[in-house]
């Protein structure tokens, strides 16, 4: 199996897309019953150059390259639209869809509940322990026998994959969903490649099965569950995240999307597919309805618009300023690769809760290059504890009563504040304008963004020791 460098993750250029390795006996294999083992920053940048890394990253990587169109020597080119009727599937894969329809079926038996509530529906967790209770019994009955047994320990295959098999579909405690469960998901179906469990294909054949028609159909099923129960973002930016819940579509949605290529030989990094539609079009809603049906990145953005409210470059700004590449849906599928790396696998509060076993190892690659001191990577929480000599913040009742300062009046309030000339100015979209993308020119006056109740300032923002000669501008993976 070919290493995964994370200086050029793509796998793009004249290099091939790296495969990742089967087990050759899986008899003579130690399983073990995965683990925790992120706990602070520390563990992400091991994480990062382990064995499991290359792995996740690796399996990705296949499954992006596989969506990609193909061009025959003739000049056909094929493209994989979601949607169509399956043929010719393999057993692994029809079964995978029937264990995914089980598990849609156990929504019917757990309503939600339609009592007053805050946050999202505790029914979900009744449907979350009917899964536990349920799990072992589902993954006997559609997993291959073979994998049901191990002739080296106590643990079995199905005990090993049950704990991703299980961290793919939410948390109960938290109610919530996020791309660290997606990922989760994802290591599932890896484990059963790495086991035998899919069927040998021509090279691409497999692995596009198993995107369109297992892990679409789980995506459906994630947002079923979203729906029903209304559960939270996990771990997510807000509206400065790409979604507040899922990551994988758009990488693959952009390869359906991208160049046709022949073979595995060449993934382009810029350009789009002949006819394809302009990235600008997510932004409408018109457009999405039409190509949801048949492009994974377009129905991700069509669960947006069906969950949230008003203009798109307001709730999805980062999307929206994706919308603006120029370059092709290649240049945004390398985008989005790039992205998921720093965004997801490199966050501490995403892939802590990822275990790790004998099929995920929490080894070092010898051939892994360490990660640069980036801004992603130095900024990881820590799990030390405040030094001795450090000052705590107090809350305010935890002073004595003879301790607290006077009642302060207007006067001196803004004497504290000091002049308007040191306070920071605020900022309006002036006349509701819509921002610039990546792609679009950028203007001389670039309109700011405030509340709505925030009062007009045209003061300007100077920050000092700072010059624009001296200041870093972070930019996408994209922009050019």
């Amino acid at each position: 199996m070919q290493s995964v460098k994370t200086s050029n993750p793509v796998g793009a250029g004249s290099r091939a897309p790296p495969t990742l390795s089967k087990l050759n006996d899986t008899n003579g294999h130690q399983f073990m019953v995965p683990t925790k083992k992120i706990n602070e920053g520390e563990d992400v940048q091991f994480f990062l150059t382990s064995k499991a890394y290359k792995d996740i990253v690796t399996w990705i990587l296949m499954l992006n390259v596989a969506m990609f169109p193909r061009k025959t020597a003739d000049g056909k080119i094929t493209t994989w639209p979601t949607g169509l009727s399956p043929q010719n599937l393999s057993t692994m894969v029809v079964q995978l869809q029937s264990l995914l329809q089980d598990l849609h079926t156990m929504i019917e038996h757990n309503p939600p509940n339609t009592g007053p509530r805050r946050f999202g529906n505790i029914a979900f967790r009744s449907w979350h322990a009917m899964l536990e209770a349920k799990i072992d019994d589902l993954l006997k009955q559609y997993i291959p026998e073979k994998l049901q047994s191990s002739s080296v320990g106590e643990v079995t295959p199905l005990a090993e994959m049950k704990a991703y098999l299980l961290g793919g579909f939410g948390s109960a405690q938290r109610l919530d969903y996020g791309t660290g469960h997606e990922l989760s998901f994802l290591a599932f179906l890896a484990c059963l490649w790495k086991l035998g469990a899919f069927a040998a294909s021509e090279e691409g054949v497999e692995e596009r099965a198993i995107v369109l028609h297992v892990l679409q159909p789980y995506l459906k099923l994630v947002r079923k569950l979203i729906l029903t129960y209304t559960l939270e973002p996990a771990g997510s930016h807000g509206v400065w995240g790409l979604d507040d819940h899922s990551f994988v579509p758009y990488i693959l949605g952009s390869a359906q999307l991208s160049p046709a290529i022949v073979g595995n030989a060449h993934v382009p990094t810029e350009g789009s597919l002949k006819g394809a539609p302009n990235p600008s079009a997510v932004t409408k809603l018109e457009s999405v309805e039409m190509r949801r049906d048949s492009n994974m990145y377009f129905d991700a953005i069509g669960f947006i618009f069906d969950v949230k409210k008003g203009p798109f470059w307001e709730h999805s700004p980062v999307l929206y300023d994706i919308s603006g590449v120029k370059a092709g849906w290649a240049k945004i599928n390398k985008g989005m690769i790039k992205m998921y790396l720093a965004e997801v696998l490199s966050k501490c509060p995403v892939v802590q809760h990822f275990p790790f076993g004998s099929l995920f190892l929490w080894e070092r690659d010898p051939d892994a290059i360490a990660p640069a001191a980036t801004a992603h990577v130095n900024s990881q929480p820590t799990a030390r504890g405040p030094s001795e000599n450090s000052v705590g913040t107090a809350a305010p009742w935890s002073r004595s009563a003879t301790s607290l300062p006077p009642p302060s009046t207007g006067a001196n309030i803004a004497a504290k504040r000091g002049p308007a000339s040191e306070t920071l100015p605020t900022t309006r979209l002036v006349n509701h304008e819509v921002p610039a993308r990546s792609g679009d020119a950028v203007n001389a006056t670039v309109p700011r963004t405030a509340a709505p109740w925030a009062k007009s300032n045209n003061s300007t923002i100077e920050v000092k020791g700072t010059s624009a000669a001296n200041m870093s501008l972070t930019r996408a993976p994209w922009a050019t």
